[in-house]
């Protein structure tokens, strides 16, 4: 996959962690949550490599 493409797929996973990651309840979200928020983290880390 070429370095473009790369940081397009990026932007696109990062838009959607940034929509989830305010769309959240501090009051209501549990340790799953952001079990789930670190994984997509770990996965953008992977792609970027």
């Amino acid at each position: 996959m070429a370095d473009q493409e790369k940081i397009e797929q990026l932007k696109v996973h990062l838009a959607g962690f940034m929509t989830r990651l305010e769309n959240m309840d501090p009051e209501e979200t549990s340790i799953e949550d952001i079990d789930q928020l670190i994984s997509i983290l770990d996965k953008m880390e992977t792609s970027l490599k």
